[in-house]
């Protein structure tokens, strides 16, 4: 069942079941998805206030020397009304008084003890900030699916909220497979292989703000994957890398069948990475990468990092594209879709030039990929490609082309 990238896609989209929520403080929420909309209940500002220190004047007295005998302060309900031949001193967010017309900055005002000279020209609701002009009663300041920052809890706090629905954190559990794979921290024999992958997938989905279980490596038996698999059903995804291959012990897609996974693609049109499986126990997804550290990197990006974003209930749970230029001309065989890992310096996607599936160093300088379509066997320095960045986010709620043509 060999699918495009954009089927897989299409698929992840489809089959992934947003999480339930939880209630939090507003402090605690930065980089969590918002699961309510929200609504002004007044407005911001809540009166008309002042943009400068200076005066409350009339429009009509512009040009002449008016008198200043009051004050108005940030905090002060004032009840006094201007009136023609008046200047009320006020300060930054004041509230303007009762037939207030507009603020002249002090600067911009001659002072004669309590007589004020005023410029020959004054605009009407100069320096007035108008009450509800940055959010207006009634109006949605955020929506549900939004990732909420640090400026959304301004809009929060500002409209008295104290806490939020979000999305609870994925819980994600992760293990390789393979009788060569042994821990970093154990001491190794030469026919031995360290276990990159797991570390690699656990920080990386401590990055994208998952609570992360790690499974030491399974010996690649039917029955030590079954009890691995059978220990991490209450998580939300479960990763696993190796065994998903073609060879005498790559049990770990009959492992996950064995217990009720539903497959849903188990080999993608992608060049490294073809061997990757997605499907679904219940609610819960499972994704077997291939081992190779290099390929497995690659579908985590573009199939992890989807299933993340909706399962999280991301409205823009889609990849997004950066168009670039191609900082140097390239050639490939061509026949089967490729994904390139580069660096990307504001201007230009520049592929880095040793990156095989069984590497690790190229993955720590790699800034993006760009995925490239079987026809594709040379491109010209600063032609135009679409890149999917690693290093930040880039999403979007429609579905896009990911594949350069």
């Amino acid at each position: 069942m060999l699918v495009t990238i954009p089927q897989a896609l299409d698929l992840i989209h489809e089959k992934v079941t947003p999480l339930d929520g939880e209630i939090i403080p507003i402090e605690d929420s930065v980089g969590r998805v918002a699961l309510d909309s929200y609504c002004a209940q007044f407005n911001l500002p809540r009166f008309d206030n002042s943009a400068m220190d200076g005066y409350a004047v009339k429009v009509s007295d512009a040009g002449s020397t008016v008198r200043s005998t009051q004050v108005i302060y940030a905090g002060d309900n004032p009840a006094m009304e201007l009136r023609a031949g008046q200047a009320i001193r006020i300060m930054t967010g004041a509230p303007v008084p009762k037939g207030c017309e507009a603020i002249v900055p002090i600067e911009e005002v001659t002072i004669d003890q309590e007589k004020i000279t005023l410029p020959g020209k004054i605009k009407m609701g100069n320096f007035i900030r108008l009450a509800g002009e940055d959010i207006a009663k009634g109006t949605s300041y955020l929506h549900q699916g939004e990732v909420i920052n640090a400026y959304t809890i301004a809009s929060l706090a500002s409209q008295g909220v104290t806490h939020v629905t979000v999305s609870r954190r994925i819980k994600v559990a992760i293990f390789g497979t393979g009788d060569e794979l042994r821990p970093h921290f154990e001491k190794i024999e030469d026919h031995q292989l360290y276990n990159s992958n797991s570390p690699m997938f656990l920080t990386r989905c401590k990055e994208l703000g998952c609570e992360v279980r790690f499974i030491r490596s399974s010996v690649d038996t039917l029955e030590a994957l079954q009890d691995s698999i059978a220990s991490v059903l209450d998580a939300d995804i479960i990763i696993t890398s190796g065994g998903v291959s073609v060879g005498d012990k790559d049990f770990t897609k009959e492992a996950f069948t064995s217990l009720g996974m539903q497959i849903h693609f188990q080999a993608v049109d992608i060049k490294p990475g073809r061997p990757t499986v997605f499907g679904t126990i219940g609610r819960t997804a499972v994704v077997n990468l291939p081992g190779n550290p290099l390929a497995s990197m690659v579908n985590f990006e573009l199939f992890l990092r989807a299933i993340i974003r909706k399962m999280s209930g991301r409205a823009d749970a889609r990849h997004a594209m950066i168009t670039t230029l191609l900082g140097e001309g390239l050639k490939l065989k061509g026949g089967k879709t490729t994904a390139l890992l580069g660096t990307f310096d504001g201007e230009s996607f520049t592929p880095l030039h040793d990156q095989k599936p069984g590497m690790v160093s190229p993955m720590q300088r790699a800034d993006g990929m760009v995925l490239l379509s079987p026809e594709i066997t040379e491109l010209a320095k600063e032609s135009t490609v679409k890149m999917i960045p690693i290093r930040w986010e880039s999403c979007t709620e429609k579905s896009v082309d990911v594949i350069n043509r």
